[in-house]
């Protein structure tokens, strides 16, 4: 069994509703969910002319290797709505899979670890809440480590 860390997040429509939508569409299509963070709002990271996110860590089991997760998650995606602009646009939903396993990959679709999961404090602080002790397999740090030393100023508010 395979050990994911997804992020969810979106700042367009019923924003709590999407990501509730999206965790019954991963538990359904990708695996069994085992962990669930808190749901935090932030500004905008990137093009910050835009409503603010909300943003879930999930720690999923799944059967599924990197990139058939990859494409179930973008299949979701799609069913909820997501259209695809331009880099860092309002969107209804996002899933990015952050950590899988101690994997280290990296091809023209997929990066594992995330490549920008140290800078972004929305990312660190739900994936501390449910993963604090989990090395970066790259870095070699824990996440606490990584959220303790990250500079991103943008705040990020624990709604429930």
């Amino acid at each position: 069994m395979n050990k994911a860390y997804l992020l969810t997040g979106g700042n367009l429509g019923n924003r709590e509703q999407n990501l509730s939508q999206a965790r019954d569409l991963i538990s359904r299509h990708c695996g069994r969910l085992v962990r669930v963070s808190a749901i935090y709002e932030t500004a905008a990271w990137g093009k910050t002319n835009q409503p603010a996110f909300l943003n879930q860590v999930l720690a999923l089991e799944t059967t599924l290797a990197p990139r058939k997760l990859l494409a179930a998650l973008l299949a979701i995606e799609a069913e909820i709505g997501r259209v695809r602009s331009e880099k860092y646009a309002p969107r209804v939903i996002d899933i990015d899979i952050l950590l899988f396993n101690d994997l280290h990959y990296h091809d023209e679709h997929l990066d594992i670890p995330h490549p920008r999961l140290p800078q972004r404090r929305f990312v660190l602080t739900p994936l501390a809440e449910i993963a604090g002790e989990q090395l970066h397999p790259v870095l070699h740090r824990t996440i606490r480590q990584l959220l303790d030393a990250c500079e991103d100023p943008l705040p990020v508010v624990k709604l429930h």
